[in-house]
């Protein structure tokens, strides 16, 4: 029975170390290719033909380029925890020039500018604008044991099919833009420190951060099987000491 036991135990240690070592090889093949796609040249966003098409896998975190015109009467604020603090991310439509919208995340506001850019009124005759930035995925639901709010215009996350429809965005794209490129290695504490006057919002603040423990994990599981072997090669010793047969006593034979 405790054959079956250790067996048994050997086996799925062996292949939950296994199935990290595959996941690990999965993290850094993932890790290169939004590498590859942050730092390529921004380039044009998917045609909205492909719209559907569009996920995490494939796309996220693609460096890409767009012009149109903001629609500023539509921005909404999302809550926001970067290296700034607290405060709100500021998405705004861009009205490109075939009529689809794309929300662009222009960057990160202290708390204390919340009524000026949520009060935004349209601009007339608005200048066309070009932003670069990486394409994101929508956010649906709201944030942890919070949710979204959109009568209240209250915000938790950056749920694209939601504010879509809150702002009557008709043609909306499935995705948003965080504006700006940041650094991959990020930034220093200095470096995110501006003045308080600004400027705001804050673009180039998206976090390319991937966990990657699955060695160490791999490792573990790899452990916990040798100290299976470890403990059957002691078992087995300790039934052949049992087993052995006793030397005669020289007192009980005359």
């Amino acid at each position: 029975m405790l054959t079956l036991v250790g067996i048994a135990l050997f086996m799925g240690f062996i292949a939950l170390g296994v199935w990290q070592v595959q996941r690990r090889a999965w993290k850094l093949d993932l890790i290169e290719r939004v590498t590859q796609r942050i730092q390529a040249t921004p380039g044009a966003l998917p045609p909205q033909a492909l719209w559907p098409q569009v996920d995490a896998a494939t796309h996220e975190y693609q460096a890409v380029r767009l012009q149109g015109q903001w629609l500023a009467d539509k921005t909404v604020l999302t809550q926001a925890t970067t290296a700034l603090g607290s405060g709100y991310w500021v998405l705004t439509p861009l009205q490109l020039t075939d009529g689809t919208q794309v929300l662009v995340n222009r960057g990160f506001i202290p708390p204390d500018q919340r009524t000026q850019w949520q009060g935004r009124q349209a601009i007339a005759a608005a200048e066309p604008v070009t932003v670069e930035g990486l394409l994101r995925m929508s956010e649906p639901g709201g944030g942890f044991l919070r949710r979204n709010d959109p009568a209240a215009q209250r915000w938790h996350s950056r749920d694209v099919a939601a504010i879509a429809q809150s702002r009557q965005l008709t043609q909306a794209a499935p995705f948003f833009v965080d504006a700006g490129i940041p650094a991959l290695q990020g930034a220093s504490t200095a470096e995110l420190s501006p003045s308080p006057q600004g400027p705001w919002p804050r673009p180039g603040m998206t976090v390319v951060r991937f966990a990657n423990t699955h060695l160490v994990y791999a490792l573990t599981w790899f452990g916990m099987a040798l100290l299976v072997v470890v403990a059957a090669g002691v078992m087995a010793r300790y039934e052949v000491r049992l087993r052995k047969p006793r030397s005669k006593d020289p007192a009980h034979e005359q």
